[in-house]
């Protein structure tokens, strides 16, 4: 399979929400679909680096509609403080793309006491994603992407020590993360598939791309200095199942050879695709955010 930036199709009169758009992937996925029209909306932490990611946009595609949001992904005040804004902003909301992330930084916890990186790669955008739940229901056609790792095949969630107050790995702890966000999107992808809601999750994983995530390790930077795609390339996947025609609930895309090359079907661990585990780690997550999932109705297209 052959897919570029220009097989995305166009997206005038469509809404999207990219969080960690300020830079690298989550830069890149936000600049393509405003390209193609999209009013599309940087949900980012930073208040300087949003705006700016606006202005290099705007400078690369001329008459782009793009503004940012700030989002804290690792405050769940933020996250509903976000949402609420965002519903009185927009009334529609055809793609979420779930992006931001942390990778492998010294233990540390955020404002609600989750371990870092479960608590923004996961916990964080599993609020966001029921906060804005209603947006997407009303939105025929809707696709909500999260953005996993390969390194989810390392992952295991520990359901005994998720805010690793036992012992902590910086690795392992970022790829129970990952493997969180493939379970999720799965759990999703059923609920939504039982309660005929029109709403699409699927996931995509970058493959092996140079950008800020790898800041926290030597080892990353190191590899990917010698192999590894550009952002932009690295932002296929996720372009593919936020945009291509034929991607369906629970689908997973990454780069075709694995760490490169253009989006495919991606392999995913056996553990990804556990429905128990899935169930569980949803319902953990709603004790842990206090946020729940609406009530998923199907879109009455007849009203």
């Amino acid at each position: 399979m052959s897919w570029s930036e220009a097989d995305i199709p166009d997206l005038s009169r469509r809404v999207a929400v990219v969080t960690g758009a300020n830079s690298g992937i989550g830069f890149e996925t936000a600049r393509a679909l405003a390209a193609k029209g999209a009013r599309v909306i940087l949900a980012c932490r930073s208040r300087s680096k949003g705006p700016q990611a606006v202005a290099r946009i705007r400078e690369a595609v001329p008459g782009a509609d793009v503004l940012f949001d700030s989002l804290d992904l690792a405050s769940l005040e933020s996250v509903a403080m976000f949402a609420k804004e965002i519903t009185t902003e927009i009334d529609q909301l055809d793609i979420l793309v779930n992006n931001a992330g942390v990778m492998m930084p010294p233990l540390d916890y955020t404002r609600d006491g989750f371990e870092q990186q479960f608590g923004i790669n996961h916990l964080g955008h599993f609020a966001l994603t029921a906060h804005l739940f209603p947006l997407l229901q009303a939105t025929p056609g809707s696709r909500v992407v999260t953005v996993s790792s390969l390194m989810h095949f390392a992952g295991w969630i520990h359901f005994d020590d998720l805010q690793a107050m036992k012992s902590y790995n910086a690795s392992l702890s970022y790829a129970q993360s990952k493997l969180a966000n493939l379970l999720f999107t799965r759990e999703l992808a059923r609920r939504c598939k039982e309660a005929r809601v029109d709403v699409i999750a699927a996931a995509a994983h970058p493959g092996s791309t140079r950008t800020e995530l790898q800041r926290h390790s030597d080892l990353m930077q190191a590899a990917v200095r010698f192999f590894a795609q550009n952002p932009p390339s690295g932002a296929l996947p996720t372009l593919y199942a936020a945009t291509a025609d034929g991607v369906g609930g629970g689908d997973y895309y990454g780069p075709l050879f694995g760490v490169a090359g253009p989006p495919a079907r991606a392999l995913s661990s056996p553990l990804a695709s556990d429905a128990v585990v899935a169930r569980k780690l949803w319902d953990v997550s709603e004790d842990l955010t206090g946020v729940s999932f609406p009530p998923l109705e199907p879109l009455d297209l007849e009203d």
